[in-house]
């Protein structure tokens, strides 16, 4: 029988989308230990919910995943768009959401996060003062107010924060997991897989 922790009612949702501008090519499949990124991602999510979709708006390269992908509702919204086609598109009411170029990724932290999902519309990791959107727990009861900043154009993604109930996690609660912060590492040029 497999050890690994199960959440149900929850989606894990990776978004791979992002012009990867600054890496010069697609983030998901640049080698992180010898594997494509998004494997790495993948495997270190395996099994956290009932599903784990990809919110993708090229998904020809991801096929071989074998996953459930979306495109964007709302084309050219940057990531707040694929936040709200991931809230859309799940099956649960509760959704992780994380970057396809996250590989450091904390099982334990993610657990954590996952526990307190029924304290709050977002639960979302704070490192210093930054929050991290892409690391984060969402509610299906957030829809409303983000497809109402994406009606705006208003495309920060944290913007419709304010329109909704969010438990912060803390360094100092996120440290009991990962003492360095290391979880949020995104991998976005060459120089950052030195």
């Amino acid at each position: 029988m497999s050890r690994v922790k199960k959440h149900s009612g929850l989606t894990v949702a990776i978004q791979a989308g992002g012009a990867s501008t600054r890496m010069g090519t697609d983030k998901s499949f640049v080698p992180y230990r010898g594997r494509p990124m998004i494997e790495v991602v993948c495997k270190r999510l395996n099994g956290l919910g009932d599903e784990t979709i990809l919110i993708t708006n090229n998904p020809k390269p991801y096929s071989y995943l074998d996953l459930p992908m979306f495109a964007d509702l709302y084309v050219d919204h940057g990531p707040l768009a694929g936040i709200f086609t991931a809230l859309t598109a799940a099956s649960n009411p509760h959704i992780l959401i994380v970057a396809c170029d996250m590989p450091l990724l904390n099982r334990p932290l993610l657990q954590h996060l996952i526990s307190q999902k029924e304290t709050a519309d977002v639960v979302v990791p704070r490192w210093g003062k930054y929050p991290e959107p892409l690391h984060a727990v969402y509610g299906k009861t957030c829809i409303p107010a983000v497809e109402k900043y994406l009606k705006a154009r208003k495309l920060k993604i944290t913007g419709f924060f304010e329109d909704v109930t969010v438990r912060f996690i803390d360094q100092e609660e996120i440290e009991r997991f990962d003492p360095q912060g290391r979880s949020f590492t995104n991998i976005n040029t060459p120089d950052d897989l030195l």
